[in-house]
């Protein structure tokens, strides 16, 4: 059995019937005090554990879940490690963007999951994109301008499958 420490125990008490019915494991979620016990194989108490810890850092139980795939990843990039600067909600606010375009943007072109908690920024992705979903990420917070960012992205071709159903215009036409 293996025991997790988690902030918002509310969060954990919402998550526990999917988690269960996804995982075949049992979770013990003690009222007093903010220990969640998970009893299962031991290959599942590991994935369980990194699950929990994204939904109390604030995914989606749906997000989270990810990582029962052996692919996906759980990062966490630290906003002070990053900068300077003393007003830290500029930079969360530069992450995030108008509307959270910015954080929608590299979510779209790297099929990463992105949460912004605190002065943390918390990741899921499939392992192949996570250098350049946390290089883009720490960019961001560093300054870099968006564009620059997103051009990156694309160019590092961080497009998960974009054009596998999509139509460039390359096949061969039959000569006339």
């Amino acid at each position: 059995m293996r025991n997790v420490v988690v902030e918002s125990l509310n969060k954990i008490k919402k998550a526990v019937p999917a988690i269960e019915n996804k995982v075949k494991i049992k979770l013990v979620v003690s009222s007093k005090s903010s220990v969640v016990g998970i009893k299962g194989g031991e290959l599942n108490e590991y994935l369980v554990e990194k699950v929990l810890r994204a939904v109390d850092f604030g995914f989606d139980v749906d997000d989270a879940l990810l990582l029962m795939g052996e692919d996906f990843v759980l990062e966490f990039v630290g906003v002070k490690e990053h900068t300077h600067r003393k007003k830290l909600s500029d930079v969360r606010a530069r992450l995030i963007g108008t509307g959270g375009k910015a954080k929608r943007a590299i979510e779209n072109l790297t099929g990463a999951v992105i949460v912004v908690s605190g002065n943390r920024v918390g990741v899921i992705v499939d392992a192949e994109h996570l250098d350049t979903t946390v290089q883009a990420i720490e960019s961001l917070i560093q300054g870099a301008k968006h564009g620059n960012v997103f051009a990156r992205l694309e160019k590092q071709n961080a497009n998960r499958g974009r054009f596998d159903n999509e139509d460039l215009g390359l096949k061969l036409v039959s000569s006339l």
